[in-house]
């Protein structure tokens, strides 16, 4: 079962993915902000990450780059998903180490197509 750490500080979109995501058969880590999820990916090492960007303290672009560019957590695939959709972001989020990413509102057989691209 492949396990899917979201990170994301809003419990509304945690629900969506949530939902989404267990209707799907996967394995759910949740992460309530950037800092919560660098720690996390490093104690679980999940299958993928599903990063939002807009959080507090530590954004989603800081928190790829940690996970990205750390040893231990380097080799798990970050898809990031957000309302910021200029192609600034998208560039910026891959320069960070993101796999894809992914403009909110998610379409669920979307984000489940990218999560199975990106582990594989």
């Amino acid at each position: 079962m492949t396990t899917v750490l979201i990170i994301d500080d809003s419990p509304s979109e945690m629900a969506k993915f949530r939902d989404i995501l267990t209707r799907n058969n996967f394995k759910i880590l949740e992460a309530n902000n950037g800092e919560q999820g660098c720690l996390m990916a490093a104690e679980h090492l999940p299958d993928v990450i599903l990063m939002d960007v807009v959080m507090p303290e530590m954004n989603g672009f800081q928190a790829t780059r940690r996970i990205t560019r750390g040893k231990t957590t380097a080799h798990i695939p970050v898809v990031m998903i957000s309302t910021k959709n200029q192609e600034t972001d998208r560039v910026w989020g891959k320069r960070q180490g993101a796999k894809e990413y992914m403009t909110k509102p998610v379409v669920e057989s979307e984000l489940i197509n990218t999560i199975r691209t990106v582990t594989e």
